[in-house]
């Protein structure tokens, strides 16, 4: 009978053992891989290390161009309206991203005359690869030429793409909220 006590409890020990020694090393990990601020200068110094990089310069060339100069104008126009979460009405142009997107879900709008992409993320739930994520679901229903309302907190751009790119927060059809982004959860 002894013997078959310390047959079923040695596994025990040794499992219990391997799963704290992890939590352990994950404790580590975690703890070195917090990085500091950098201070302005430090910022400084490295964004001009990044600028001497091949995609660096090509950056620098994009922004020069008439393509790069119409994405920031675009940026400009609705800056003050995302920094202050405020109302923006749009119009959807096109139900799809350009050819070629790696932003995952989203649409093409239009906000005071100016082309947007309206990116909402991944479609492909996190939790289960195969099931997609249902968030997104009324938002389907939108057609071209619909008009909506926006908030955003983001707007963003890419050499990659002509225009300048919204993460979808906030969208509104005909007063009923059809989608809005959950909050993050255990962070700023």
């Amino acid at each position: 009978m002894k013997k078959v006590n310390y047959v079923l409890i040695l596994p025990l020990v040794v499992v219990s053992g391997l799963v704290f020694a992890n939590l352990k090393i994950k404790e580590e990990t975690s703890k070195n891989s917090t990085s500091k601020q950098l201070s302005a200068a430090e910022r400084k110094v490295a964004l001009k290390n990044w600028e001497a990089t091949p995609d660096g310069v090509k950056y620098k060339k994009w922004v020069a161009t008439a393509e790069g100069e119409k994405v920031f104008a675009g940026t400009a126009k609705i800056s003050r309206n995302v920094k202050d979460y405020k109302n923006m009405e749009a119009i959807v142009t096109a139900l799809s991203l350009p050819k070629g997107s790696l932003l995952g879900f989203g649409l093409m709008v239009r906000i005071s005359g100016e082309d947007y992409i309206l990116a909402f993320g991944p479609e492909i739930s996190a939790k289960n690869f195969w099931s997609f994520n249902q968030e997104f679901e009324q938002l389907h229903s939108l057609k071209v030429n619909d008009k909506i309302i926006i908030k955003s907190h983001n707007v963003s751009h890419a050499p990659k793409y002509a225009y300048p790119i919204l993460s979808g927060d906030y969208v509104e059809r005909a007063g009923t909220i059809i989608y809005e982004r959950a909050p993050r959860k255990g962070g700023c």
